[in-house]
């Protein structure tokens, strides 16, 4: 009998920018299987996104903190997902206790990467070719392939829905309404320094656009308020707009859907603006853009290509952080035009 899954529960990533990349493995599941009802297991902060990506049905939180074993938690969450009749559960995280849950709610098959020891939790145990699957959303769709299936030709791109209601809302509410040519700038990265453009930096760009005439928000969250606080200080405009910490994640899909143009560490938030539209410059530099690349024909990327870049860590080893401190804000400007 042919495979036809019609429940499958995702277990979804951690961090936004993978969960954002998660809605193209969605959307080859749809294609597939086109009345595949799919539920994500993921954070609370990631209902919004969820939200915006109308093939999940529905999200279910996970009631653990990053990070937390929880035994007796996770067993009681599988416990309770055995009434949604699951056949199928895709496990995208690699950790040991992200494949608890399924094997708890007693869902038939159990597809993930062969990760940390999950052999019996997990059986249908997948290799991880990272030499063919060279970028994180690829790792993403192949799991909802056959193990022996190549990837399509074309990975769909993730697609974000913002309603005109909602970047209306949004607009009135932080913007007043109308506004001239709207930059945002997202100069947070919460794995750390070694993925963050100077601040001094941001601000110049911000000063220039201003300039021109322009408007200026800067985006993020609560954790981002020290490095936003410094570049409004720098510029020191009302057109410059801080708004780190002060808008729910839904808000700031919204407004990132109304930028007309978007500048961006690698972070969740670039991931996002790509995913609603927005025309992104995303810029990297301890990470490695053929990995984890903006996913939108939208999107231009700034990186240098350092010998000592990619190192993927969270400070600069070398304590000079040249990967970012020599794309200059004129580099960045100079893409203006071609956003």
């Amino acid at each position: 009998m042919a495979f036809a899954p019609q429940r499958c529960l995702i277990v979804g990533p951690s961090w936004v920018g993978d969960m954002v990349m998660a809605q193209s493995l969605f959307m080859a599941l749809k294609a597939r299987f086109p009345l595949l009802q799919i539920d994500v297991l993921a954070p609370a902060w990631s209902k919004p996104v969820l939200a915006a990506m109308p093939e999940v049905h529905a999200a279910l939180e996970m009631s653990l903190a990053h990070g937390e074993l929880g035994m007796g938690k996770r067993y009681q969450l599988g416990k309770s997902l055995r009434a949604g009749a699951y056949d199928w559960a895709i496990v995208l995280p690699s950790s040991l206790k992200s494949s608890l849950i399924p094997f708890w709610a007693q869902i038939p098959l159990r597809t993930g990467y062969r990760g940390e020891m999950r052999y019996g939790l997990l059986n249908d145990v997948r290799p991880l070719g990272k030499s063919v699957l060279t970028m994180t959303v690829q790792r993403f769709v192949a799991l909802g392939l056959p193990a022996d299936a190549p990837l399509p030709p074309a990975v769909p791109s993730p697609h974000l829905t913002v309603t005109d209601g909602q970047r209306a809302a949004a607009g009135k509410k932080f913007l007043g309404g109308e506004t001239g040519q709207l930059l945002a700038l997202c100069p947070g990265a919460e794995y750390g320094g070694a993925k963050r453009w100077p601040a001094e930096y941001f601000a110049e760009v911000a000063r220039h656009h201003i300039a021109q005439g322009g408007q200026v928000i800067l985006l993020g969250s609560g954790k981002d308020v020290p490095v936003t606080a410094q570049i409004a200080s720098a510029v020191n405009s009302p057109a410059c707009l801080d708004l780190a910490g002060k808008t729910s994640l839904q808000e700031v899909m919204s407004l990132l859907a109304l930028a007309d143009r978007v500048v961006s560490n690698d972070s969740g938030l670039m991931h996002v603006a790509a995913a609603v539209g927005a025309p992104v410059i995303a810029l990297y530099g301890s990470s490695d853009p053929s990995y984890t690349p903006p996913l939108s024909a939208g999107a231009q990327i700034l990186h240098l290509g350092l010998a000592c870049s990619p190192c993927f860590k969270r400070e600069c080893p070398l304590g000079h952080l040249d990967c970012l401190r020599k794309i200059t804000p004129d580099q960045v400007l100079a893409r203006f035009t071609g956003a």
